[in-house]
C-alpha cells in the first residue's frame, strides 16, 4: 500500500490565463517505497472562515453570508470553494504537480462574495484529496484509492485574489440577471435617455436614496 503525504508549496495566480486562474503547486511524497505509476487526483478546496478575524468594514460585506456578528459563533462554518483535479505522472518518493483552480467573479457564488468582502490578511484554505492511485509491482499494476484523510492547508493572501480579479476585471464587476429583469432595466434606460448600464443602476440607486459611494 502506498503512503502519500500532500503539501501545498505555493498558490499563485496565472497572469496570462484567458480567465482568472490560481495554480496550487503540490508536493506529493510517498514513504512506503512503492512505485507510483500515476494518480488520478481530485481535490476539494474549502475556505475555513472561522480561522481568521474580521474588521468592522469586512463585517458589513459578510452580513449577507453569516448574519450579524453576534450570530457568527453559530454561522461561521467552512464551505466548499471549488473542486479541481489533475493527472499526476509516475514517480517514486516525491514529485510536484500543478493543480489548476479556476476562479469566478460571479457574485452568486458564495466564495466570490466572501472574498470580495475581505480587505486584507489571509484566507485559510484546506484542500481535501481523493482519487485513484495506480502502482507498478512485480505482478503488474495495482489500483487503490487515495485515503480519505489526506489533506493540506494553505493561507492565501487576500491581496493575491484581489490582484487577480483586478487584472482580469479592472475596476469593474458583473451581475447575472434573468431576462425579465434585463428587459425592465433596458426599458428604464431607454425611457430615461441613459447611455450606459452603470448610469442606469446609479439612477436607480439615487431614486432609492442609496446613492453611489
Amino acid at each position: 500500500m502506498t503512503d502519500l503525504t500532500f503539501t501545498v508549496v505555493d498558490l499563485f495566480s496565472e497572469p496570462y490565463a484567458v480567465a482568472p486562474q490560481l495554480t496550487a503547486r503540490l508536493r506529493i511524497e510517498e514513504s512506503s517505497g512503492a512505485v507510483v505509476h500515476a494518480i488520478a487526483l481530485r481535490a476539494q478546496v474549502r475556505i475555513e472562515v472561522q480561522r481568521r478575524a474580521y474588521s468592522a468594514q469586512e463585517e458589513d460585506g459578510l452580513q449577507d453570508l453569516f448574519g450579524a456578528r453576534e450570530r457568527w459563533r453559530d454561522t461561521l462554518r467552512p464551505f466548499l470553494w471549488m473542486q479541481a483535479g489533475a493527472m499526476v505522472q509516475g514517480f517514486t518518493t516525491v514529485t510536484e504537480v500543478d493543480l489548476t483552480l479556476p476562479v469566478t467573479y460571479d457574485f452568486e457564488v458564495t466564495g466570490s462574495k466572501y472574498l470580495h468582502a475581505l480587505r486584507d490578511g489571509l484566507v485559510p484554505l484546506r484542500l481535501l484529496f481523493s482519487g485513484t492511485v495506480f502502482t507498478r509491482g512485480s505482478t503488474g499494476f495495482g489500483v487503490e484509492q487515495v485515503p480519505w484523510d489526506r489533506e493540506a492547508t494553505y493561507d492565501l493572501p487576500v491581496e493575491r485574489w484581489h490582484d487577480l480579479v483586478s487584472h482580469h476585471f479592472p475596476n469593474t464587476g458583473w451581475l447575472r440577471l434573468d431576462h425579465d429583469t434585463m428587459r425592465a432595466l433596458a426599458h428604464y434606460r431607454s425611457a430615461q435617455g441613459l447611455t450606459t448600464w452603470e448610469a442606469t443602476l446609479e439612477s436607480l440607486l439615487h431614486r432609492a436614496g442609496e446613492g453611489v459611494p
